[in-house]
């Protein structure tokens, strides 16, 4: 029944990402919203609702270390695995201007969490500065990319390839997005309660099934999204998409879940794979500055060093 209840989860949310994305792009279309605003904010807070679903239940249900782990577990997974294996695919380029400028929020709000972490919680003031910053940041990077809308057009035209995004109505586009968050919503609950029952089952911590088994579901549509987009060599897409996902992730998410109930940062999280995602976000940000792209070699390293990662946590909390 465990099983189950995981399974479930994984699918509804994976399910419940597609529609809210898809939906959200359809209804930014029929209102003929900017193109900046959709791939900027449209697609990245989109792919990062499970973790959001997730993260809220979790903690809303006493296992803050479910949730706290599927944001740092995904911040890791999203560069190391899904990165990896989109640059297995296909090279990725990490040459302009807007990636750099990510891959420096990104590595900054890594460094807020880790400081927030010697605190041993996230307070709702914390919470909302977190998520103050990233409206900040989203405004800044919006208006200078206005100096850009050709370029931004372009890279909407491909998103909406990528995620085959529907040419559907309003009517329609907005059931699409409330059918999303039903199913966000049912498949939070199924995986939160099937990943604790199974983590009792096999003495393994909340933490690690967080970081592990729950961080890698809620980065499906990442996954999705990222893996269409390097076989269709748009790297952009790619690197927007991961760097996005982790800047919600880290202050979004995190930011929304400490206002509605604090959060306590501690145990091995704390400790150990917190500086892990921290460190990870410290690499990735010289090779997006040092180099043009991130080719097939890079991306298997990354991949091997996931592997190891998740081989270690597990091997190390067994009992």
């Amino acid at each position: 029944m465990d099983i189950f209840l995981l399974i479930v989860g994984l699918v509804f949310l994976f399910l419940g990402g597609e529609a809210i994305l898809r939906g959200s792009i359809a209804i930014a279309g029929q209102l003929n919203l900017s193109s900046l605003f959709v791939s900027m904010v449209i697609v990245g807070f989109g792919t990062s609702l499970p973790e959001l679903m997730v993260a809220v239940t979790a903690a809303m249900g006493g296992v803050s270390d479910i949730a706290l782990g599927n944001v740092v577990g995904s911040n890791i997974a999203n560069i190391l695995l899904i990165l990896g294996l989109a640059a297995i695919l296909a090279p990725v380029s990490c040459g302009g201007r807007e990636i750099r400028r990510d891959a420096l929020a990104v590595l900054a709000a890594s460094i807020v969490l880790v400081a927030l972490s010697f605190n041993g919680v996230i307070g709702r003031s914390a919470g909302v500065g977190m998520i103050a910053a990233l409206i900040a940041y989203l405004t800044y990077a919006y208006f200078m990319e206005r100096r850009h809308q050709k370029k931004g057009d372009a890279l909407l035209q491909r998103v909406e390839r990528d995620i085959s995004a529907p040419t559907i109505g309003l009517s329609t586009a907005v059931m699409f997005s409330l059918a999303g968050l039903v199913l966000l919503a049912g498949g939070a609950y199924a995986l939160v309660e099937g990943a604790t029952a199974i983590a009792k089952e096999l003495g393994v911590s909340d933490a690690i099934i967080g970081l592990t088994l729950v961080a890698i579901g809620t980065s499906l549509p990442e996954l999705a999204t990222v893996i269409v987009a390097a076989y269709r060599r748009h790297a952009d897409v790619v690197m927007g998409n991961i760097m996005g996902s982790n800047l919600f992730n880290a202050l979004g998410i995190l930011g929304a879940t400490a206002v509605i109930t604090p959060m306590p940062i501690g145990g091995r999280i704390a400790d150990i794979d917190i500086w892990i995602m921290l460190g990870v976000a410290v690499v990735l940000a010289p090779m997006v500055w040092g180099r043009k792209s991130i080719g097939r070699l890079e991306g298997a390293v990354f991949v091997a060093l996931y592997v190891l990662y998740t081989a270690w946590v597990y091997s190390v909390d067994i009992v």
